[in-house]
């Protein structure tokens, strides 16, 4: 076993940046290489993290000599070509999501890494949470947070301003509608809860509104079925508002809450009021730590928890029928 992993980080945008500073304290991923297409968002992380060095270019940093693991955080249809080029160099891959909107070419790299016996895998935060595994144990029935037999599923979105001021850097395509939108970037978390708990959900009807151009959806309602339970998603950009996400189970015997990503309620039948079962800020900080150990896990190819790009593409298909 390795002491050290280093990790090549392409992209330093919102996403590249965050990551660069969760690694910075764990005890054994090192980024040691970077590059972005922007010079000056390269040059700004090479100020902030003198430790790194600069890749000429994508290429290049795949293809250095004792990188262990490749974190791509670039716009969206570069992420398959990309990680190809990673596996190809025999890296293990974390890869921001959406995973692609081309549907062949993800197929056909989900069947190159079943076949080749790949190290893979997609950045949904909530796979290393708390509330996922609150959710689990309440769909298994298990006695210390049952909520009876799942009646309902509801998805709520809200946001002040798309994309939030805290994206300005990471680019013009998450405002349009071609690879961009709460949708693909926000929703997809959820979409991703529901079918790791209650397996693949259905289609029934959805409508986006568009406000015109290439820019991306203002609006979108769905009805799916999981499992044979009914799930409702409404999800709006709705002006001078605090941004809000829940994800509602309602049961025979009481409801279960995700709320501002990491935070887990309950309310129990007939009680009126949600009880807090999971803090949120502290909710966060274990479920990023657990991210990071299991990140470690595939890289040595041990059993791990992260979504592999075979379920992030199952979430993207359903995404992409959403938005159709």
């Amino acid at each position: 076993m390795t002491d050290t992993l280093n990790i090549g980080v392409i992209g330093l945008g919102v996403m590249g940046q965050r990551m660069l500073d969760r690694l910075k304290t764990h005890p054994r991923l090192r980024p040691t290489l970077v590059w972005d297409a922007n010079p000056q968002a390269l040059q700004r992380t090479l100020a902030a993290y003198p430790q790194l060095q600069a890749a000429a270019g994508p290429e290049a940093l795949l293809a250095a000599k004792g990188l262990h693991s490749a974190y791509i955080a670039t716009p969206p249809d570069s992420h398959v070509p990309l990680a190809n080029a990673a596996f190809d160099a025999g890296l293990a891959v974390l890869c921001e999501k959406p995973l692609t909107m081309n549907f062949d070419e993800g197929r056909r790299t989900v069947a190159r890494i079943a076949s080749e016996g790949l190290r893979d895998a997609v950045n949904f935060s909530l796979a290393s949470s708390p509330g996922l595994k609150t959710l689990e144990a309440a769909w298994a029935q298990d006695a210390s947070v049952s909520i009876g037999d799942w009646q309902s599923v509801s998805i709520e979105l809200s946001f002040a301003a798309w994309p939030r001021p805290w994206q300005s850097a990471a680019g013009q395509w998450l405002s349009e509608r071609k690879e961009g939108g709460f949708t693909r970037e926000v929703l997809s978390h959820f979409i991703f809860v529901l079918q790791r708990v209650m397996g693949p959900a259905k289609l029934v009807s959805a409508h986006a509104s568009y406000p015109g151009g290439m820019l991306a959806e203002t609006a979108l309602t769905a009805q799916l079925q999981a499992s044979g339970v009914p799930v409702h998603v409404d999800g709006a950009l709705r002006g001078d508002v605090s941004d809000v996400n829940r994800f509602t189970v309602t049961g025979s015997k009481g409801s279960l809450q995700l709320q501002e990503w990491f935070g887990v309620s309950q309310m129990k039948l007939g009680a009126g009021d949600w009880t807090q079962l999971v803090d949120s800020a502290q909710a966060r900080q274990q479920g990023q730590a657990s991210q990071l150990d299991q990140w470690v896990a595939m890289i040595e190819g041990r059993p791990h928890g992260l979504p592999r790009f075979g379920e992030a593409l199952a979430v993207q298909e359903l995404i992409e029928a959403l938005l159709a």
